[in-house]
C-alpha cells in the first residue's frame, strides 16, 4: 500500500512540476525539475523495501529487450544522429526547399510544410523535429507577415502522429516495442500512422482555413546547408543505422549498438573534423541539446512501476482494462487519457508492465503518441514546445492547446483505431 502512494504522490509531484515550476534557476543553471521528483519517488520505494537492489541490478543488466539501459542506448544514439544533422543545417534546408516550392499559396505551403516534418519524423525523432523546426517556422512567419499557429500546430501534430511508423520514431515506442522485429513493428503501425495523420492534417487545416487564406508578403528563400561534410556524415551514418536496425533481428547485432555505434562515429568525426577547422563548438552545442535529463526519469520510473508490479498493482489495472475484443478501444482511450496525467513516458513504463497482446500493445504505443496532442502535459516535447512559444513572445497558453488538441485527438482516435484494427484482424 506505501509503494501505491509513493507512485501516486510522485505523478501528483510531476504533474505539479510541469504545470507550476517547469524550470529552476540557480544562477547560471537552469534545469527542469520533474526528473528529480521522479529520483526521489525511485528512493522512496527502495527504501520501503518493495524492490531490493538486487532485483533492480537484474533489470538493468538482463540480456532483455525491455532492459531500460538498452533502450536509453538506442534513444540517445539516434537523438545525437538527428542533432548532428540539424546542427550542419540540413533540416533548416529542407524545409526552405518545400517552403519556396509553394510559392504565394499558404494552402500549398501548409501542405509541403506538413509532410515534410512527418517524413522527417518517421526517420528520425518527433521530439527532435518539433524543437529544431519551431524557431524556423516563427522565423519565416515573420518574415511573410502570416500567422505562425497553422504551421506550429501543424508541426506537432506531423511529428506526433507519423512518429508511430518506426520505433525510433519515440522514445515510447523503443520502450513499448521492445523485443518486437522491427519490420513486423512498421507493417503494423503504418496504418494506424498514415490514417491518424492524414485526419489531422484535414482537422488542421479546417481550424485555421481562415488563416490560410491570407497570402504570405514574402516568398520563402532556399538556406543553404552549413556543413556538408558533416551533414553528410550524419545522414550517411542515420540512413545506415536505420537500415541496420531494420534487419537487426536478421542480422545478430541488437538495435542499442548500432544506434550508439553509429553516434560514436559521428562524434568521432565531428571531434576532429572541428579540430581541423578550428571550430569544436558544434560537438558542445550537440551536447547541450541532448536530453539528458530523460535518463534519470526513466530509470526512476522504471524502478517505481517495478514495485508496483511486484505488490501486484499493475496486474489489477490490466484486469480493469482487458475486454478482449475491444483491447483496442479500452487501451487506445486509457494510454491517451494516462498521458495527460502521468506524461506519455511513465505511462509508456506503467502499461509496459500489463499490456498484454498484440492489440494492447499497439492500442498503447498508438495513446502513447496521439496523447501528446491532447494538452502539453501529455508528453515532454509539449511541456518544451510551449516553453519555446514563451521565449518567442507567442501567446498559445494551456486552453488554446486543449481546444486545437482535442478536435485532433478526437478524430484521431477513431482513425488510428479504425487503422489497427485493420491491420491486425483484417489483413
Amino acid at each position: 500500500m506505501d509503494v501505491i502512494i509513493i507512485g501516486i504522490i510522485v505523478c501528483l509531484a510531476i504533474v505539479a512540476c510541469v504545470l507550476f515550476l517547469p524550470e529552476i534557476k540557480i544562477g547560471k543553471l537552469k534545469f527542469a525539475p520533474y526528473w528529480i521528483v521522479a529520483i526521489l519517488g525511485a528512493v522512496a520505494v527502495m527504501l520501503c523495501g518493495s524492490i531490493n537492489a538486487g532485483e533492480l541490478f537484474k533489470g538493468f543488466t538482463t540480456d532483455s529487450a525491455v532492459n531500460p539501459l538498452k533502450i536509453l542506448g538506442v534513444f540517445f544514439g539516434m537523438t545525437i544522429l538527428s542533432v548532428y544533422l540539424d546542427e550542419a543545417g540540413f533540416f533548416a534546408y529542407l524545409a526552405s526547399v518545400a517552403i519556396s516550392k509553394a510559392g504565394k499559396s499558404q494552402k500549398k505551403l501548409f501542405t509541403l510544410f506538413y509532410f515534410t516534418v512527418a517524413i522527417l519524423t518517421i526517420f528520425t525523432s518527433n521530439d527532435i523535429i518539433v524543437l529544431t523546426f519551431t524557431p524556423f517556422i516563427i522565423y519565416f512567419c515573420n518574415h511573410a507577415r502570416i500567422s505562425p499557429k497553422p504551421y506550429l500546430v501543424a508541426e506537432f501534430a506531423a511529428a506526433n502522429t507519423f512518429s508511430m511508423v518506426l520505433i525510433i520514431g519515440n522514445p515510447t515506442n523503443i520502450y513499448l516495442a521492445s523485443g518486437m522485429d522491427f519490420l513486423q513493428y512498421a507493417s503494423v503501425m503504418i496504418f494506424p500512422a498514415l490514417l491518424t495523420g492524414i485526419a489531422a492534417y484535414f482537422v488542421i487545416g479546417l481550424l485555421f482555413r481562415k488563416d490560410l487564406r491570407a497570402e504570405p508578403q514574402n516568398e520563402g528563400e532556399v538556406v543553404r546547408v552549413k556543413d556538408k561534410p558533416l551533414a553528410a556524415v550524419s545522414l550517411s551514418a542515420l540512413a545506415i543505422c536505420t537500415v541496420m536496425i531494420a534487419i537487426s533481428g536478421y542480422i545478430g547485432l541488437q538495435m542499442w549498438y548500432i544506434a550508439l555505434s553509429g553516434a560514436a562515429i559521428v562524434i568521432i568525426f565531428a571531434f576532429v573534423y572541428g579540430i581541423v577547422k578550428r571550430e569544436p563548438r558544434t560537438s558542445f552545442n550537440v551536447i547541450k541539446r541532448i536530453p539528458w535529463q530523460l535518463a534519470p526519469f526513466l530509470l526512476s520510473m522504471f524502478i517505481i512501476v517495478s514495485a508496483l508490479s511486484a505488490v501486484g498493482a499493475t496486474d489489477a489495472i490490466g484486469k480493469i482494462l482487458d475486454h478482449g475484443d475491444f483491447n483496442i478501444l479500452t487501451y487506445l482511450g486509457a494510454s491517451i487519457l494516462s498521458c495527460n496525467v502521468l506524461n506519455n513516458i511513465p505511462m509508456s513504463v506503467l502499461f509496459g508492465a500489463f499490456a498484454k497482446g498484440e492489440a494492447a500493445l499497439y492500442a498503447t504505443i498508438v495513446g502513447s503518441n496521439l496523447g501528446a496532442l491532447l494538452t502539453p502535459l501529455g508528453a515532454l516535447a509539449g511541456i518544451m514546445w510551449t516553453n519555446m512559444l514563451k521565449h518567442y513572445d507567442i501567446k498559445f497558453g494551456f486552453g488554446e492547446f486543449v481546444k486545437y488538441g482535442a478536435a485532433i485527438v478526437a478524430i484521431g482516435f477513431f482513425a488510428a483505431a479504425g487503422g489497427l484494427y485493420f491491420a491486425l484482424y483484417v489483413l
